[in-house]
């Protein structure tokens, strides 16, 4: 087991239409928890799903766990939770259904679970606050719940890479909350999560390691570092001003010129 578990070398990789992601260079430690952060279209998701071997790459190299992905190779050890605004929810599944789909290389062609996969689909459900909801339609849960439910799917195969991509996206504070929570205590167990966010105030600017895309690296680096004026208008392509909060201390971020400062919100209250 190498110590750098994401390796991209020079990485160019998009789609049919032509490369999203270009000459782009990231080395993510084993047990790192970081955030990419970048504008919309700037290739954030692409970077998730080139890791999972889901783009054509026109150029460079890419290794995870150690084992360096040919054409249409997918890595091993890695869970995936893509964005539930683009799942189809008419389906007919069920959350057993889902979660089971995360089992790898399952034994056999049966369409139900075994009685050990059930065991290990109800201990992930219930580590996740979604006991005795295995029978029901994924379109019946609330937003967080659908959340859980493929967060589950990605964990019960016991990955030791979790990629996400907006996984506190459309959920409520207390739903963002918990997910992160749940992520933390993964990340402390020892798993590697690497996660896109459009959340910069809430989530990026308290997560470990902050990566900026806008069709390559910008930036990489602790959020002290990396939550600047110039790298940030960098990253987005439009003026960006980080400030500190008087109380708190945490740095907030803003589009220049479409928030009044600090200050006058404060006094306006």
């Amino acid at each position: 087991m190498t110590a750098t578990a994401i390796e991209l070398i020079d990485v160019t990789a998009g789609y049919d239409r032509g490369p999203v992601l270009e000459h782009a260079s990231l080395t993510i430690a084993r047990g790192s928890f970081a955030g990419i952060i970048g504008p919309s279209g700037a290739g954030k998701t692409t970077l998730l799903k080139t890791v999972l071997g889901m783009t054509t790459r026109t150029g460079g190299r890419v290794v995870v766990n150690g084992l360096e992905l040919g054409p249409h190779r997918h890595p091993r050890s890695v869970g995936y939770v893509p964005q539930v605004e683009t799942v189809d929810w008419t389906f007919p599944a069920t959350v057993e259904n889902v979660v089971m789909m995360g089992l790898e290389h399952r034994p056999g062609s049966l369409p139900w679970a075994s009685r050990h996969e059930r065991r290990l689909i109800g201990a992930v459900l219930e580590q996740l606050g979604l006991h005795g909801l295995s029978g029901r339609h994924i379109r019946d849960l609330s937003g967080g719940q659908q959340h859980r439910v493929f967060l589950a799917r990605a964990l019960v195969g016991k990955p030791g890479i979790l990629i996400l991509d907006e996984p506190t996206s459309s959920v409520d504070i207390k739903t963002r909350d918990d997910i992160l929570h749940h992520l933390a205590d993964l990340n402390a167990a020892g798993t590697t999560i690497l996660m896109t966010t459009h959340e910069l105030n809430s989530l990026a600017a308290h997560l470990p390691w902050v990566i900026c895309v806008n069709r390559g690296i910008v930036a990489e680096g602790n959020p002290t570092a990396i939550f600047t004026d110039p790298i940030l208008s960098r990253t987005f392509d439009a003026p960006m001003r980080v400030v500190r909060d008087p109380e708190t201390g945490n740095l907030l971020v803003a589009e220049a010129g479409s928030h009044p400062p600090l200050a006058s919100v404060r006094g306006a209250q």
